[in-house]
């Protein structure tokens, strides 16, 4: 290909779109071998509106399938159901229908797209030679026009109801997109009832119903430490008076062992789907662990914490004070506890205080004690926020 003369900045001024056009292809090393219009240019024929008509259902679809998103996001029923409560069905329904809803929206989008360049987008066969450095000022002006001639080859401009299904579509996927979002803003201190799950702050958990300072001024309940018997009813027809939860004697523990225990009310001894909500409190879980005697005398407790343990028994909160995985490994030759996502290790023989890896706080121990009838049960609140560390926290 000869070499082009480039035109001064008052020529280029002087040049009609088509002539920029002709020159950027030139001036790019491009060969346009072949180049043919999909549809003719004032004549509108019945294939060129139902083309037409095809990829305008396409992203039209896709605005629906984003809109229904957003719709479902914010009225269906999410909060958690067991599969006997009233509502269950439509619980379980919630996560696929996001899943359907967004992802084939992105998918109409991307098969608009492709209908959209198949049918209305020129065929054209060009071959360009490469070279490299910055673009001149020729260039940059060379390629507007190039831009502007694609959209007007496109045909897309004097397509109102195709620009109007792709502009809702792209606008309503975007909304679905960032939605999300918005269900992790919260107030972390906005209370309501007490439950089995606290009360919605970021201080309580189930075990703030064995407290005497109860943020909702009831007084303190016995909490048992429960052991989760993992009893299921494939049929979903619960006994009366069977729990999924057991009380924990200390003969029910060996020297070095680890049991998982959960918050068990008295008042809700029997009740399975109690029990249930228990064990689905993110932030309920605890290790009990029962060291050998020896290993009980080299302790160092936590100044304000040494009456937490009952003899050899020690509870801590399974929830790491790094970013709250569950720390439920326990190397019992070297009394550290182990938390598998991001290493984080803590020295049982020290109040859980965090030895290696990312987690810089202890790991909350639980104040325990025995009834009268040989139960382990919950002798108090955690002291100090379960989980990862935030600003309020002092340990």
């Amino acid at each position: 290909m000869s070499e082009i003369k480039k035109p001064s900045a008052a020529e280029l001024d002087r040049m009609s779109e088509d002539e920029l056009l002709e020159l950027g292809t030139k001036l790019d090393g491009v060969e346009i071998a072949h180049r043919e219009p999909r549809w003719p240019e004032e004549i509108k024929t019945r294939a060129e509106k139902r083309a037409e008509r095809g990829v305008t259902f396409w992203f039209a679809l896709a605005a629906l399938l984003a809109l229904a998103f957003i719709v479902i996001y914010i009225a269906w029923p999410w909060h958690y159901k067991g599969w006997q409560d009233d509502g269950y069905w439509y619980y379980s329904l919630y996560t696929p229908l996001l899943g359907v809803t967004l992802g084939g929206a992105i998918l109409a989008v991307g098969i608009g797209a492709v209908q959209f360049t198949k049918k209305f987008i020129p065929a054209e066969v060009s071959v360009q030679t490469r070279h490299d450095g910055p673009s001149e000022d020729v260039d940059r002006k060379t390629i507007v026009a190039e831009l502007n001639n694609s959209w007007k080859t496109s045909t897309l401009g004097r397509r109102k109801a195709m620009i109007g299904a792709l502009g809702a579509g792209g606008a309503l996927i975007g909304i679905a997109a960032i939605m999300p979002l918005g269900g992790m803003i919260k107030n972390p201190w906005k209370r309501h009832e007490m439950s089995l799950h606290g009360d919605g702050t970021l201080h309580t958990t189930g075990w703030t119903l064995a407290s005497s300072e109860r943020p909702d001024g009831l007084p303190a309940e016995k909490v048992y430490l429960g052991r989760d018997t993992a009893r299921t009813f494939p049929d979903g027809h619960v006994p009366e008076g069977v729990g999924r939860l057991e009380r924990l004697r200390i003969e029910d523990l060996a020297a070095g062992g680890l049991e998982s225990v959960f918050p068990l009310p008295a008042s809700a001894l029997g009740d399975f789907h109690s029990h249930m909500e228990s064990i689905h409190g993110a932030r309920n879980s605890v290790m009990l662990i029962r060291l050998r005697p020896e290993d009980t005398a080299r302790v160092i407790k936590r100044r304000g914490q040494e009456e937490f343990n009952y003899g050899d028994f020690f509870a801590f909160s399974k929830i790491c004070t790094h970013v709250a995985c569950p720390t439920s490994l326990y190397e019992q030759q070297t009394h550290r506890i182990l938390c598998p996502c991001h290493q984080s290790q803590f020295n049982l023989l020290e109040y859980a205080k965090p030895v290696f890896g990312p987690a810089a706080r202890a790991l909350p121990q639980l104040p325990i004690a025995v009834d009268s009838e040989g139960y382990l049960v919950a002798n108090g609140d955690f002291i100090e926020p379960v989980g990862p560390a935030f600003w309020e926290r002092k340990s």
